[in-house]
């Protein structure tokens, strides 16, 4: 069983992949993680689990419901528009 505290820390995008395809060799391999992520690419993971913290107390949620996917894709549609809320003055 693998333990891990926001493994995507300092990783590129191109990292993150690597180290997702690291952790399904290992699952294959017949180990466990409980991962604690920000990381939209880590939270893919098939058939993951995904639990989401909240004042309301812990509960499963859906990936593409997570708030990390939701602006991860939402920026990513649409950079400029996001860009431009974010930078008005």
């Amino acid at each position: 069983m693998y333990i891990l505290d926001e493994p995507e820390a300092a990783l590129s995008p191109q990292r993150q992949l690597a180290v997702l395809s690291r952790i399904h060799e290992l699952v294959l391999d017949g180990s466990q993680f409980i991962i604690a992520t920000h990381s939209p690419l880590l939270m893919a993971y098939p058939d993951a689990c995904i639990y989401q913290c909240s004042q309301e107390g812990i509960a499963p949620v859906a990936y593409e419901d997570t708030e990390h996917f939701q602006v991860t894709r939402d920026f990513l549609l649409n950079p400029q528009r996001m860009l431009k809320v974010l930078l008005q003055t």
